[in-house]
C-alpha cells in the first residue's frame, strides 16, 4: 500500500481524496518508481477541483510531474537506483500520476535527473520550468537575441512566468513582467524583471494593431492577452504561446502576421520529443540560477495538495508549489 491522491468519478460525484492504494492497481508500465516529489501546476489544479476536462478516466492519481528513483525496470537503459523526471506525456490526465508515493510508467517518458539539480531542485523547475525553457529556445530558434528589444512575460506570477523571468534575466534580455498582482513587484524585480505592468492593459478586447514595443514575448495566459500582445509586438518579432489561464480562444486580427511579419509559435510540453526534453533540461542545468528557486518555491506535504489546488485555481499562489508525497 501507498499514499496518493485518488481522483473518482461515479455515482456519488467527482471527488478527490487521500487515499491508501493497492500497489496492484498501479497501471501498465515496464518502470516503477519510488516518487520523492511531485508538484501542482494549473492543469493538475484542474484535475483536483474538477473544474475542467482534465481527467480522461477514473480512478487517477493526478500530478503531470514527478522525479525519483527507479525501484524497477525492465525499459533498456534504465536500472534500479536510476534518478528520474517525469513531466507530461498525458501523466496525471490519461495515466496514473505523480501525487503518489509510487508511479509505474513507460520508461521512453523518462529523462535522468540532471546532476545540477537535486530532486527538490527538479520539482521546482518541473513542467513549469521546462516549459518556460522551450519558450526561451524557440525565441532564440527564431533569432530573438537580447540586443532586439525587450521581452514581455504575462502571468508573469505563475511558474511558468516565474521561471522565465529569472531564465532570461539570467541570459541578458530585458524582462517586462505583466501581472494582475502589483504587490508582487518586489518579488518579480528579484527574478530579474526590469519593469513591471498591470495585465489590465492586455485583458480587454484591443486594436488589430498598436504601439510597437516588444521583441518578443512568453505568453501564459492566451485570450484577449494574446491578441493584444501579438498586435504590439515589433517588426518580426516573435510571441510564444504556452498557457491558457484568461481562455483558450485567440480573438485576434491577422494584421500583425501579415503587415509586421510577427511570428506566433506554439510550445507544447506535453508531447514534446524526448531530444527537445533533453534539450531544455541541459539548458536550465546551464542558464537558470538555482539560487533563484528558493524565491519561486515553496514546500507542501502530500496531505495539503487538495486544497492548494484550489487556491492556485483563485490566483492566490505565485511561483512554484513542490509536494513532498511522503510527508
Amino acid at each position: 500500500m501507498f499514499k496518493g491522491i485518488l481522483i473518482e468519478k461515479d455515482d456519488a460525484g467527482y471527488r478527490a481524496t487521500l487515499s491508501d492504494i493497492d500497489e496492484a492497481q498501479l497501471p501498465e508500465g515496464d518502470v516503477t518508481v519510488n516518487v520523492q516529489y511531485s508538484t501542482l501546476n494549473y492543469k493538475d489544479g484542474l484535475a483536483i477541483t474538477g473544474k475542467g476536462p482534465v481527467v480522461r478516466k477514473f480512478p487517477l492519481v493526478p500530478g503531470i510531474d514527478l522525479v525519483g528513483t527507479v525501484e524497477s525496470s525492465s525499459h533498456e537503459g534504465i536500472a534500479a537506483g536510476d534518478a528520474v523526471v517525469l513531466n507530461g506525456w498525458g501523466v496525471g490526465e490519461g495515466h496514473w500520476g505523480g501525487l503518489a508515493q509510487k508511479a509505474k510508467l513507460k520508461g521512453e517518458w523518462l529523462v535522468p535527473l540532471p546532476s545540477a539539480f537535486t530532486p527538490k531542485q527538479a520539482m521546482a523547475i518541473g513542467t513549469a520550468g521546462y516549459t518556460a525553457m522551450l519558450c526561451v529556445l524557440a525565441l532564440e530558434r527564431h533569432g530573438v537575441t537580447p540586443d532586439k528589444g525587450e521581452i514581455l512575460v504575462t502571468g508573469a506570477n505563475g511558474g511558468v512566468g516565474s521561471v522565465a523571468v529569472a531564465l532570461l534575466a539570467k541570459l541578458g534580455y530585458t524582462v517586462v513582467a505583466s501581472t494582475g498582482r502589483p504587490q508582487e513587484a518586489d518579488y518579480l524585480k528579484s527574478l530579474g524583471a526590469a519593469e513591471i505592468i498591470d495585465r489590465a492593459q492586455f485583458s480587454a478586447a484591443g486594436r488589430p494593431l498598436a504601439k510597437e514595443r516588444w521583441a518578443g514575448a512568453v505568453d501564459t495566459v492566451g485570450s484577449h492577452t494574446l491578441a493584444n500582445v501579438c498586435a504590439s509586438t515589433r517588426y518580426r518579432g516573435v510571441v510564444t504561446a504556452c498557457g491558457l489561464a484568461q481562455g483558450m480562444d485567440f480573438p485576434a486580427t491577422v494584421a500583425p502576421f501579415i503587415l509586421r511579419g510577427v511570428t506566433l509559435a506554439g510550445v507544447d510540453s506535453v508531447m514534446c520529443p524526448r531530444v527537445d526534453r533533453l534539450e531544455a533540461w541541459a539548458r536550465l542545468a546551464r542558464d537558470l540560477d538555482v539560487s533563484k528557486l528558493d524565491l519561486i518555491t515553496h514546500e507542501i506535504a502530500l496531505s495539503d495538495a487538495i486544497p492548494a489546488a484550489a487556491e492556485l485555481l483563485e490566483g492566490k499562489i505565485r511561483g512554484r508549489v513542490v509536494v513532498d508525497v511522503n510527508r
